[in-house]
Formats: structure tokens, sequence, C-alpha cells
């Protein structure tokens, strides 16, 4: 009987490893693809909100005596927005949205206080299709965290995390609520 050559041995390792890194690198560019299209999701939603403010804001203008603040806060969010749409950095992105949701809550607590804009059909369907956009990005949040949730586990997890350092693939950030927004924001009409 005839003995293996060490020579076969290491060749069979190499194609092993060789292999293992082929699929381990696609199955990386892969989620990390997956993460970069919900993230693409997240900002149509976002851009759509964005879009939709404005003509809500003017249609609250025209019907009630419009706080300037809050006003000029869902002005400055919504440039906050677009300059960092344009930077392309997922961070400031984050940090610009989530500056755009508190001045949007702004603007929903100071429309409680008119109800004859509240009765005006413009404002209503605006209202229906702000609660839509706003569904939306809470689904579009919600899939862009699965898919670093599943990025990062194949990052992290061994023999993944060796494939991961050989080709720099990094751990993304998740979407994360900036610190209070939990408490629901006050309007003061007393000023």
């Amino acid at each position: 009987m005839r003995k293996l050559s060490p020579w076969y041995i290491v060749l069979g390792v190499i194609v092993i490893l060789g292999i293992w890194l082929v699929v381990s690198y696609n199955g990386l560019v892969t989620s990390k693809g997956a993460v970069d299209n919900a993230w693409a999701q997240v900002e149509t939603q976002y851009q759509r909100r964005v879009d939709l403010v404005p003509n809500l804001v003017s249609t609250v203008k025209g019907a009630a005596n419009f706080e300037q603040e809050t006003f000029k806060a869902v002005t400055e969010a919504r440039s906050a927005w677009a300059q960092a749409k344009t930077v392309g950095d997922r961070g400031q992105e984050i940090q610009a949205a989530s500056s755009f949701d508190g001045a949007l809550s702004r603007l929903l607590v100071t429309v409680e206080a008119y109800p004859q804009l509240q009765a005006t059909q413009a404002f209503r369907d605006l209202m229906t299709q702000l609660e839509g956009t706003e569904n939306r990005v809470a689904v579009a949040r919600k899939d862009f965290n699965d898919s670093v949730f599943a990025y990062n586990v194949g990052v992290r997890r061994f023999p993944g995390v060796i494939a991961a350092c050989i080709f720099g693939f990094q751990a993304e950030k998740s979407f994360e609520a900036v610190p209070g927004s939990e408490v629901a924001p006050k309007v003061d009409f007393t000023k």
C-alpha cells in the first residue's frame, strides 16, 4: 500500500482553506450588501418624510398662529438631513434623522393645540401620509437593525471572524434611539 505524500496533504489543506476563504468572503460581502440595502431603504423613507413635512408645515402655518421656534427647528432639521446625505456619512444621517424626529414631534404637539386645523381636509390628508411614512420609517429601521445583527454575527462568529479580519470587514452600528426619546416633547404656549 502506498503512503500519501506530505505534499498532497499540505496541498489538500491549502485547497480547503482557499475554498473556506472564498465562501466566507462571499458570505460577508452578501451580508454587508444586505446592510447597505437596508440602510438605503431607511434613507428612502427619511427622504419621503423630509419631503412631506414642509407641506404639513405650510398647511399648519396657513391655518394657525404657528410657533416660529418649531418651524425653525423643522427647517434646520431638514437642512441637516440634506447636508448629511451630501456627505454620505451614515452616522451623521442617523443624527440628522434623530434631530428631525424631535422637531417633528414638537410640530405634532403644536398641532394638537389647534382643533380647527385638525378639521381641515388638507391637514387630515397630510397627517395620514405622515402616519404612513412614520410606520414605513419604523419598519425600515427594524429591517436595517435585523440586517446589521445578521452581518455582525457573521463578522464576530468563529471562524468568520478570521475571514473578516483578513479582508477588513468591520462590525456595523445598529440604529439606536437618541437618549431622551422615550420622553414625549412638551410645548409651552405661555412664552
